[in-house]
């Protein structure tokens, strides 16, 4: 096998990680390269979007795994639920707008339907480029929940990430991983934390606030909460990695203190982590009110990640301010 240590990422890519904050380069691609050393079972497919979703480490290291199916995301998906027929574990990936929008009846009958272990992996999901409206998954979540067999994972870092690759490989039935890819934030191995399939953790306890986040917004979240202790303001995390099957248990537990609570997603408000949450306290007949942070019900604009999240109520400084008002 080729050492894939030296390959990093594409220069072209934004990252949405803070100054000076620590970072991982490509964590997917070497996960992916670590988990296939173990199993020979795994292979790597992309839509010309290689080094766009840190395949390209994975397809160094093993190019005979490693299948360039070109502009043809119908294909893509097809060609890995054959695969996936044969008793081989496809990670396939692409943008999350192009699996979610262009190619979802695939996904739905070829690979949903029949329970196989493909492993959909999409690249800028949410508000995680500048690029405008066709490159921005505002809305997969929404799309991807009422697929049925479908396993949902939105990743907070690269810690995560590293420890979600085998553990998909590893699920016997189809997954959709929202990528962070080029330089991933290093934060949850501050926490005691282990990603576990299926399962939500409790990140930092706290009185006052409870804020329920998955994806980038569980850094956000520990962000605020730190900054929230200078107001006096006592913040739980509660990190929900597994967006579908969601963890009720857990969050239930969380849910029946008294004390404020936010949702905080990257993703539209509409079908996404927040009506998860709503709907699991509403069905065990609780009594609380859920606020969401999240993306508008709405085309986003263009431009320089830190100003769309300013803009849309996704920084920290945002949280914070909401966080404030609300109490």
């Amino acid at each position: 096998m080729t050492s894939a240590a030296p390959l990093r990422t594409s220069a072209m890519i934004a990252s949405f990680a803070d100054p000076g904050q620590r970072t991982t380069a490509a964590p997917f691609g070497h996960a992916l390269a670590a988990a296939a050393e173990q199993d020979g079972r795994i292979v790597g497919l992309t839509a010309d979007l290689g080094k766009y979703t840190d395949m390209h480490i994975f397809a160094q290291a093993f190019p005979e795994r490693f299948f360039q199916m070109g502009m043809a995301e119908q294909l893509l998906f097809g060609a890995a639920a054959g695969m996936a027929e044969v008793g081989l574990v496809p990670f396939a990936s692409t943008y999350s707008v192009f699996a979610a929008r262009r190619a979802y009846d695939f996904i739905c009958l070829d690979i949903a339907e029949p329970g196989l272990n493909v492993n959909i992996v999409g690249g800028l999901p949410g508000l995680t480029t500048g690029y405008g409206p066709s490159h921005q998954a505002t809305e997969d979540v929404a799309i991807f929940r009422g697929m049925p067999n479908l396993t949902i994972v939105d990743p907070c870092d690269s810690v995560d990430i590293d420890q979600a690759v085998p553990q998909l490989a590893a699920h016997s039935g189809p997954t959709y991983l929202r990528l962070l890819r080029g330089q991933v934030p290093t934060v949850l191995d501050e926490y005691d934390y282990r990603f576990e399939l299926g399962r939500a953790a409790l990140l930092r306890s706290g009185a006052d606030v409870l804020l329920i986040s998955s994806g980038l917004m569980t850094m956000r979240a520990l962000q605020a909460a730190e900054q929230l202790a200078a107001h006096r303001v006592d913040v739980a995390v509660l990190h929900t990695p597994t967006l579908k099957p969601f963890d009720t248990a857990t969050a239930l537990a969380e849910l029946a203190a008294d004390r404020l609570v936010l949702t905080l997603e990257n993703h539209t408000v509409v079908g996404g982590l927040f009506e998860t949450v709503a709907g699991t306290v509403v069905r065990a007949g609780l009594a609380r009110t859920i606020h969401p942070v999240g993306l508008p019900d709405e085309f986003l604009a263009a431009g320089a990640l830190p100003t769309l999240h300013e803009r849309y109520g996704l920084s920290t400084s945002r949280i914070i301010g909401t966080v404030l008002e609300r109490l």
